[in-house]
């Protein structure tokens, strides 16, 4: 295999010399980032990738895009910019002997000169899986730094292995205003482009040119050299020349291309994507449209019928049971009709999916599955046989026949103990899923109750989880709801916030990085930037990050919200724009809302902005456990007293009030700003000491409801609150303000 230098495959284009023979699309191939044109979300300041080449750190990575995006520009960059061994192969023309000669080469550098190897390889997809095979164990141990280019979805056209190993970035269509711009420097340069001679352009004769070209930088160029070139005769003419291109030139020099659908490609896979889009997002004109598309191309109509069934049971569910035998049914009678009558079969299964209620529980079973994987348990003995090893083991001991209860069903442990309490299966709500959810619900409260009432007979250590924690401390966790109500605020949070996959992303008030690692899933091509308010935070944050590659971790700085700024943004993660900043809790021990707000809009400019507020004033409340066992009167009292008590403005501990954030938020520099209050609940359980401590009369609360009722209605109040507490776990609210809009 040639070094990089003698490669003849690549090293002409990679050389500085330029003939004027090489096509226009080759000459004008920027060398360096500044001069690359378009893809501003993959490559623009302080994007990963950009990152990733300015600072020779590159990994593995696969390039995807449609033609004349910039892919191999992209190569060309980075052979350009980096201190490491460049070396490129076509896909169409290597074989496993150029791989296998590649290999042993970088092989030699890294012993010998402990020299890293980029191997560029276009067309990627068109190796076989032996091919990509080849390189797999020398991309895991580092001996190959991969640099692959497709025009296909790497997703379905490289093998997993490889693409789990490397990072993909998708390059886009070339928008008109970058066309434009390639055109022109294309036409200003003289030493690569037509800047020796005086070039005008016929009205419309350019903008023909980019908007045919459609997003195709290779196929513009192409067109311009054409249409130059034709209209001087002779060619070249003498420089400083006059050369008028006009509409006829440019129309003859680029044809409209025609949409295409490649059964086996993108165009495929993307038709049926929005097919099964359509149908689970209840649009059947849409449904129809894309259905007919893919049939006209001469799509197989089995494949449509397979992907019906699929969705008939993964979208449409138990909501109507009746959605697979009917799109069964049709499938059936295509089967005997064929076409062209069968398309009515088609058309009906189709719009049958299309206007059904919709349910996706069915996903359960792969949250089932993941604890299967995860976390291994045993079968309950009452679960066990009882005809092998009944008398020896004790198997089926305490099991209760269902049929033999009332409404044959009867509440026990069914979960494996290290499962206790766990939920795999959410009832929807629509259709005849929503008919059934209450009876669902209502026998899992008793379901997981009678499981805490086995617990609690247990003794000694239990097996909560699968470390073997002590029954005690575990229950504590799952008590406390903090996680939970975390992660319904996150959820909340995201759901507005809704990062692209190249956005960069400032967490503002990062503490210990709950919400930087969602932003980095959201976010894998952009950047993630976490402003910590002091050292131990960023040490938190970082020491959560080592596992992760240097390219893949956050950015970390001591940033507390007081001191933001556009140069302090600048000094600690060299860069100052931002799609988005996120937040939590920003307010609540903040003694000047108002100016911190004002500062942000400040510096952060023409940045979105998202964050949530907690109001634990709106959340769960002791009488919606207590209620039950009280009387309607005292019931009644002990809400309305609970509905006073959490609108006490001197209750500093429980955070901000709806009303006061609000004010806060008047006057908020921006644009678009808008408040939304989510509410949600989770499963919790109450100890009757918690209850206890709530109700102390050292407590706030409880100090407040012995001022208001009687001894004997406290001592009614507190029973009732044990009891409930017992009685299994509960759905607790949770409320938070969404507050997001773009700073201005």
């Amino acid at each position: 295999m040639p070094d990089d230098d003698e490669d003849p495959l690549f090293s002409h284009a990679l050389g500085d010399g330029i003939s004027p023979s090489e096509p226009l699309a080759h000459r004008m191939r920027p060398r360096t980032l500044d001069a690359f044109i378009g893809q501003e979300h993959i490559v623009g300041p302080g994007r990963l990738l950009r990152r990733a080449i300015q600072k020779d750190r590159l990994s593995s990575i696969i390039l995807s895009g449609p033609p004349g995006t910039g892919k191999t520009t992209l190569a060309r960059v980075i052979a350009n910019g980096t201190s490491s061994r460049f070396v490129t192969l076509n896909a169409v023309l290597a074989g496993v002997a150029d791989i296998r000669s590649a290999i042993e080469e970088a092989r030699k550098h890294r012993e010998l000169y402990d020299r890293r190897t980029i191997l560029f390889v276009d067309e990627v997809h068109r190796w076989n899986k032996a091919q990509q095979d080849a390189l797999l164990p020398w991309v895991e141990n580092g001996t190959l730094i991969l640099v692959g280019a497709t025009t296909e979805n790497p997703f379905f056209e490289v093998n997993r292995a490889l693409v789990s190993r490397s990072r993909v970035f998708q390059l886009r269509a070339l928008g008109s205003s970058e066309l434009r711009r390639v055109a022109e420097a294309a036409v200003a340069d003289r030493e690569r482009g037509y800047g020796r001679w005086r070039l005008t352009f016929a009205e419309g004769a350019l903008e023909h040119l980019v908007d045919v070209a459609d997003g195709d930088a290779r196929s513009l160029l192409n067109a311009l050299e054409l249409a130059i070139e034709t209209s001087a005769e002779p060619w070249p003419p003498a420089e400083g020349s006059e050369i008028l291109v006009d509409m006829r030139a440019a129309e003859e020099s680029i044809q409209r291309r025609a949409v295409l659908y490649d059964k086996d490609g993108d165009y495929h896979y993307d038709a049926a994507s929005a097919f099964i889009k359509s149908l689970r997002g209840s649009d059947p004109d849409a449904a129809l449209y894309w259905l007919s598309r893919m049939i006209y191309a001469g799509e197989s109509p089995r494949f449509a019928f397979r992907r019906m069934l699929i969705s008939a049971c993964e979208d449409v569910g138990l909501a109507d049971p009746a959605a697979l035998g009917l799109v069964l049914a049709c499938a059936e009678a295509f089967e005997r009709v064929g076409l062209p009558e069968g398309q009515f079969h088609l058309a009906q299964a189709a719009l049958y999916l299309a206007t059904a209620p919709k349910s996706n529980s069915a996903l359960g079973y792969f949250d089932a599955l993941a604890a299967v994987e995860s976390e291994p348990a045993e079968v309950p003995g009452h679960l066990r046989d009882a005809n092998r090893d009944a008398k020896g083991f004790g198997h089926g001991e305490g099991y209760l026949y269902p049929h033999a209860f009332r409404d044959h069903w009867v509440a026990q442990q069914y979960l494996p103990s290290a499962l206790r309490g766990r939920v795999f299966y959410a009832p929807g709500t629509e259709g005849r899923e929503g008919q059934l959810r209450p009876a669902v619900l209502e026998r899992r409260e008793a379901q997981v109750a009678a499981a805490f009432e086995e617990a609690a007979a247990e003794g000694g250590e239990g097996s909560w989880s699968k470390a073997g924690e002590r029954k005690a401390e575990w229950r504590a966790r799952a008590e406390s709801g903090t996680p939970a109500r975390l992660a319904f605020v996150r959820r909340a949070l995201y759901e507005t916030a809704n990062p692209g996959r190249s956005d960069r992303v400032l967490v503002l008030e990062a503490r210990q990085g709950y919400l930087v690692w969602e932003a980095l899933r959201r976010s894998p091509e952009g950047t993630v930037a976490a402003a910590v308010r002091d050292e131990g935070e960023k040490s938190v944050v970082e020491g959560c990050a080592a596992t992760l590659g240097e390219m893949e971790a956050p950015l970390c700085a001591v940033l507390p919200l007081a001191r933001i700024t556009r140069p302090a943004l600048e000094a600690a993660f060299g860069f100052s724009a931002f799609e988005l900043a996120v937040g939590s809790g920003l307010l609540r021990s903040e003694p000047d809302p108002a100016a911190l707000l004002a500062s942000l809009g400040s510096a952060l400019g023409g940045t979105r902005l998202a964050w949530a507020e907690l109001l634990p004033r709106e959340g769960g409340r002791l009488s919606s456990i207590a209620g039950a066992f009280l009387g309607e009167e005292l019931a009644r009292r002990l809400a309305a007293f609970e509905e006073g008590f959490y609108a006490r403005a001197d209750l500093g501990a429980l955070g901000p009030s709806r009303e006061s954030l609000i004010a806060a938020i008047r006057g908020f520099p921006g644009e678009g700003f808008k408040l939304e209050v989510k509410k949600g609940s989770f499963r919790r359980s109450l100890s009757p000491a918690e209850v206890g401590s709530w109700l102390a009369p050292t407590s706030t609360y409880g100090a407040a409801l012995a001022a208001e009722f009687q001894p004997e209605e406290v001592a009614r109040v507190a029973w009732a609150a044990e009891e409930g507490a017992r009685s299994g776990p509960k759905d607790w609210p949770v409320a938070a303000l969404i507050v997001s809009g773009m700073l201005g």
